[in-house]
């Protein structure tokens, strides 16, 4: 079982969740390309045309990740302002340092995360 977070570890992690949020933010304010079709009459090569939707695609999948990861570190800053976070969202226990400081919007411990991923395996 993890221990739980320290003052300062809250802190590190609500500040660290703040700064994601604005870089997201930023990426996809930023992010190119705006997803519009690949027009069949254009006038390009055949080679040109598939680069150009596979380049879409790459667009789409690129800012739908950002989209979701924003609504995840927002859920988290929620759980930081109602005094939840740094707890699992299923068992309650604590989820510790070292995860939340490699991923800071997750919800879940290891245990439950392992648990939900071989349910949906």
């Amino acid at each position: 079982m993890a221990e739980p977070l320290t003052d300062a570890e809250h802190d590190a992690l609500a500040a660290k969740l703040r700064e994601l949020e604005a870089g997201l933010e930023g990426q996809l304010r930023s992010a190119t390309g705006d997803g519009k079709p690949v027009a069949l009459d254009t006038a390009i090569g055949r080679v040109s045309r598939v680069d150009a939707i596979q380049q879409q695609q790459m667009v789409k999948a690129t800012r739908d990740r950002a989209e979701g990861r924003l609504l995840q570190v927002r859920a988290a800053l929620r759980r930081v302002d109602d005094g939840d976070y740094g707890d699992c969202a299923k068992c309650g226990e604590p989820i510790g340092f070292r995860r939340l400081d490699a991923r800071p919007e997750t919800p879940f411990c290891v245990a439950c995360q392992a648990a939900a991923e071989a349910r949906r395996g």
